[in-house]
């Protein structure tokens, strides 16, 4: 997962109300209605926001009889989570040195 990519997932996540509906999306598919009711959101508000996880990768539709659910694609969570945790461990690295070097002065 490159910068250009991580870059509008970071933003989509940084907003509180989205990160809830991922939250609350973990429990199980929802409608854009049903979150409504779960979270103190507009039912229209919801719908912006699943815009934005959808567009990001987060999310995706799934039609069930006349009624849209959207549901989180676990795989770009945890390759955002992989990548995150690629770049914790360069820097436990880089400190780790850092801290060698110092305890050698």
């Amino acid at each position: 997962m490159t910068l250009d990519v991580l870059v509008p997932v970071f933003a989509a996540l940084g907003d509180e109300t989205r990160w809830n509906i991922l939250v609350a999306l973990g429990e199980g598919d929802a409608s854009a209605s049903a979150l409504a009711t779960q979270l103190p959101v507009t039912r229209q508000a919801i719908a912006r926001h699943l815009t934005v996880l959808q567009e990001v990768g987060l999310v995706e539709p799934v039609k069930v009889g006349r009624e849209v659910k959207f549901r989180v694609i676990g795989a770009e969570l945890r390759s955002t989570a992989q990548r995150l945790g690629a770049l914790g461990a360069q820097w436990d690295r880089r400190l780790a040195a850092i801290k060698e070097i110092a305890e050698g002065l």
